[in-house]
């Protein structure tokens, strides 16, 4: 058996719902925080690069059908067919490399993708749940940010009570009401974690 590597890295998720700070918060603890070594698990996707994205980099570009066929031999912790023929997924392989490169994985994911990767990973893994401290309050936040229209807002809100009820699924529940007071918060909860012997 393979001994296993002293400087391994971990592997934490991240789950919220659209509107909760999410994003800020993990951006900052990878760029105030370079001692975590944090990075973002690369993903694959069948949409093609927009802008100046690489593959390898942004995400693993594939074509639909090298996606099903990574499908059909058991390749993706999770994946998802959010349109038809468009997929995103995180390859088993991709994240034993990065581990084993002695990155601190992060998982930006939707909230069942967090949980299937907790459930294949158990206590290896850190499941955070970023939630807004209200309802309410993601209502304002989101019509704060002026990107959406009133229906798409009201869908995400829906999506959001849904996604919340799963919180509890996850080792910890950060309720980002001070968005300073949330990141010292996320630091402290990470750092614990990956300093755990």
């Amino acid at each position: 058996m393979a001994k296993k590597k002293k400087n391994r890295g971990r592997l934490i998720i991240v789950s919220a719902p659209s509107g909760s700070g999410k994003s800020t918060i993990v951006n900052w603890l990878m760029q105030e925080h370079p001692e975590l070594r944090l990075a973002f698990s690369i993903s694959c996707t069948s949409r093609a690069p927009r802008g100046q994205e690489k593959n390898g980099v942004e995400y693993f570009f594939l074509t639909p059908e090298e996606f099903r066929a990574k499908i059909e031999r058991d390749e993706f912790l999770e994946y998802e067919e959010v349109y038809n023929d468009r997929f995103y997924g995180t390859l088993k392989e991709q994240v034993v490399r990065q581990q084993e490169a002695g990155q601190n994985v992060v998982f930006d994911v939707d909230v069942k993708g967090g949980i299937n990767i907790k459930k294949h990973y158990g206590d290896e893994a850190l499941s955070l749940f970023i939630q807004p401290p209200s309802v309410e309050e993601l209502r304002r936040r989101l019509l704060g940010r002026a990107t959406d229209t009133p229906e798409a807002i009201e869908e995400r809100l829906a999506k959001a009570e849904y996604e919340m009820t799963f919180a509890t699924q996850f080792d910890r529940i950060l309720v980002n009401d001070d968005l300073d007071v949330a990141k010292a918060e996320a630091f402290s909860i990470v750092s614990e974690f990956l300093n755990k012997k």
